[in-house]
């Protein structure tokens, strides 16, 4: 007769995933909003819309961390792409004009290191703190035979809250309008797998000095989280378009928040590149139009504005903790067609 067989013997165990959701209560505590009802242990999380809003309209964001979790394993570091995780999807909603109102995670495994994984989700709500949006739910999967061993996956979706008529989706850009960037804390979550490229072809020392610090720190910086000060602006003044730097670079997500006829023309004079984009370009013979389709070359979020926002705009910026730089202005290209951004 067989012996008996067990969700453990199988891979999975279930004690060790009670003891992760245990452990990981006292952390999305720390992120709760008074609009939610019931958080994380329950089959389904509830949160009321917040009652300031009169027309509220709900703004759903999702994404992952991509290939910057290869580096993550290889440096057995995994307490900032949670933050990583959070800033994606925080950071698509705010370009709406939208509050982030709560965010939850997917985490999936093929054996679960608990140790690990309390890392990952550390991260997560700390991502959710620095948002102001509350962790309530998520999910935690253990596949045995899915993932090598000692990787894992992560996916995150966050719902936001705007007014229905402060949403912000760029028709009222007009020619003249100025354009705000906002420095990025280094590669954010986007060009992984092109920079995975040139350190398997470079074999550089991760712990050489890159300005200051160091190659495997430049390279692990979590993403820069954007919503506190933005929507302190939002409130302040008019903001008329909003672009989040991700995939695309800048000359793939500025023409996102362009009216159609309109070109964006950025000077990349008007700031300075960080060090890390300058070694990938040298490292990668990377050309610079591709530099800046694949990377955000240190501007994280861009803002458009008009002309006469624009002092008091960049002094509440940088009164919000922000480095911002006048990059460019908004110009007609009638003859484009579609909107498109240029950097000079």
């Amino acid at each position: 007769m067989q012996n008996e067989l067990s969700y453990r013997d199988a891979g999975v165990d279930i004690d060790a995933g009670d003891a992760l959701v245990e452990a990981i209560k006292p952390l999305a505590r720390r992120t709760l909003r008074p609009e939610v009802l019931t958080g994380i242990g329950g089959f389904g999380a509830l949160c009321e819309l917040p009652k300031k809003y009169r027309q509220p309209v709900l703004v759903a964001g999702t994404d992952g961390v991509g290939t910057k979790l290869k580096l993550a394993f290889a440096l057995q570091r995994h307490d900032t792409v949670g933050i990583d995780l959070v800033a994606m999807s925080v950071n698509d909603v705010l370009v709406q004009g939208a509050e982030p109102l709560f965010f939850l995670d997917y985490f999936a495994c093929g054996r679960l290191e608990a140790g690990v994984a309390a890392q990952v989700i550390g991260g997560v709500a700390r991502g959710c703190e620095l948002a102001g949006c509350a962790l309530i739910g998520g999910e935690t999967a253990e596949m045995p035979g899915m993932y090598p061993e000692g990787e894992y996956d992560l996916a995150g979706f966050c719902v936001g809250v705007v007014e229905r008529d402060r949403i912000i989706d760029g028709r009222s850009i007009r020619p003249g309008d100025r354009l705000i960037g906002l420095a990025s804390s280094g590669a954010h979550s986007n060009g992984y797998s092109l920079i995975r490229r040139i350190l398997e072809r470079e074999r550089p020392d991760l712990a050489s000095d890159l300005g200051g610090r160091t190659l495997a720190d430049a390279l692990l910086e979590p993403t820069r989280i954007y919503v506190r000060s933005v929507l302190q602006l939002i409130a302040a003044l008019p903001v008329k378009g909003l672009a989040h730097i991700t995939g695309g670079g800048i000359t793939g997500n500025v023409p996102r928040m362009l009216p159609a006829g309109m070109r964006a023309v950025v000077r990349e004079s008007a700031w300075p590149r960080p060090a890390l984009f300058d070694w990938l370009q040298r490292h990668g013979n990377v050309a610079r139009d591709e530099m800046h389709r694949v990377f955000n070359c240190g501007i994280g979020l861009v803002l458009a504005v008009a002309e006469t926002d624009l002092a008091r705009a960049m002094d509440l910026l940088r009164g919000a903790g922000e480095t911002a730089y006048e990059i460019g202005h908004v110009e007609a290209d009638a003859a484009a067609g579609e909107p498109v951004a240029v950097v000079i």
